[in-house]
């Protein structure tokens, strides 16, 4: 039996999702809802997976962007639209604009990955057009707020309007549906807000017991900013690996509807983010984007709480560039703690490099980088040495070898500055 929730804003309602679940029925692909064993075992929960990498455009943001797009009258649709996205949003307006046969201009940071960008001008044909500016989807946004002004399109929010939260509400709908029982938690992914605070409303008013975690990179962690100080506030600094939910601001709306239904906000390290999307390609052949993997990745800080639950875990996107996959091993084998650099000084004379081979490499230690960073005419030089091990308790006995020879040398942590202009 239903419920009846109060509505945190006047804004929206219940009756929008219920609008933008008929629009959407012909329109987007109702996604599976499985049981994970893997993760189930790991756990001692019943986890699922509502796929949303295998909707039209591999991702969710399709029905926001569709349940906003069609509901333009006659004239804003001659005006046409405009939007700014770092890739998911981009491709669920050009679908939409495909579809409905409406001009669009779509605007994207000039780092998105190629593939996003290939898709969304596949998708958009010639209705669209897009174009790259900035290097964070705050400054697209801008970009394109201008855009509109200037043109009259209409601008078309990724997360910070009713419909589009309506739209992504019907994940949640769809969720209920698919549940043979209601969920004990649902976890997914925040960027901007519009997909938990949608589906929340909507999960709080069939199964009020439920309890909602928003997740967030923990280098771009808007929400929780929002949280601590009572309202949307400006990130001054901005890590843009988790492209997807990479926002420097969350939406108004998204936050009052966030703030009403969430029971909690997780942060997760982009290197474990990593290791998630390595086991799920791994193991069970899914092909996520960082942003997709976040659910997953809290689990671990939410173990001890799941045990014994139903939890459902939103993989929002599989959208992901090929071309990344060499950094996401990188991070994950550096949060595991396999993967390990140094700058190191080696004695000017034949032997010197052997000899470190030879007495302090363990024999399941690899080399997988060496370069001298200044060549001279001095008695020692520094080197630069990435080392990956079989296990991450080898460090110890690989530092204790290393002190045994007597080099002078200097593990880079992750977090230090010189490396990231190194490596």
């Amino acid at each position: 039996m239903l419920l009846h929730l109060a509505m945190p804003h006047p804004e929206f309602s219940l009756d929008l999702i219920h609008e933008a679940t008929e629009r959407l029925r012909p329109i987007v692909t109702r996604t599976p809802l499985e049981r994970n064993e893997r993760l189930s075992r790991r756990y001692g929960a019943e986890i699922f997976l509502k796929r949303e990498d295998l909707q039209v455009v591999r991702s969710y943001k399709l029905r926001g962007a569709y349940n906003r797009i069609a509901v333009l009258t006659p004239r804003e649709r001659k005006r046409g639209v405009v939007c700014a996205s770092a890739g998911n949003h981009a491709q669920g307006v050009a679908f939409a604009c495909a579809r409905l046969g409406i001009p669009g201009t779509v605007f994207m940071p000039a780092n998105t990955p190629r593939q996003k960008v290939a898709r969304v001008r596949s998708f958009g044909g010639a209705t669209v057009s897009v174009r790259l500016a900035g290097d964070t989807f705050d400054a697209a946004k801008d970009a394109a707020l201008r855009e509109a002004a200037t043109t009259g399109a209409a601008f078309i929010d990724p997360f910070d309007d009713a419909r589009v939260i309506a739209g992504q509400a019907t994940v949640g709908v769809e969720i209920v549906a698919q549940g043979a029982a209601p969920a004990d938690w649902v976890v997914g992914p925040i960027g901007g807000g519009g997909l938990m605070a949608g589906l929340g409303i909507y999960l709080k008013h069939v199964w009020p017991t439920v309890r909602l975690v928003g997740v967030e990179p923990e280098g771009a962690a808007s929400m929780e900013a929002a949280f601590t100080h009572g309202g949307p506030v400006t990130l001054e600094t901005l890590d843009t690996f988790v492209d997807g939910a990479a926002v420097r601001r969350v939406g108004a709306l998204p936050y009052m509807l966030c703030r009403a239904v969430l029971d909690g906000l997780q942060t997760v390290e982009a290197g474990a983010n990593c290791s998630t999307m390595i086991e799920l390609y791994q193991n069970e052949g899914i092909v996520t984007e960082p942003a997709g993997a976040l659910a997953i990745s809290a689990l671990d800080a939410l173990a001890d709480e799941i045990t014994g639950q139903r939890v459902v875990c939103i993989v929002s996107g599989g959208n992901n560039d090929l071309a990344r996959y060499p950094e996401i091993l990188e991070r994950s084998l550096v949060h595991q703690g396999l993967k390990h650099y140094f700058l190191i000084d080696f004695a000017q004379r034949p032997g010197a490099l052997r000899r470190y081979l030879d007495e302090a490499l363990g024999p399941d230690d690899d080399i997988t980088l060496f370069e001298y960073v200044k060549k001279n005419n001095r008695e020692f030089g520094p080197a630069l040495v990435g080392i990956e091990l079989a296990d991450p308790d080898q460090l110890s006995p690989l530092l204790a070898r290393m002190d045994g020879l007597g080099m002078a040398y200097e593990r880079l942590d992750p977090a230090n500055p010189l490396r990231r202009f190194l490596v």
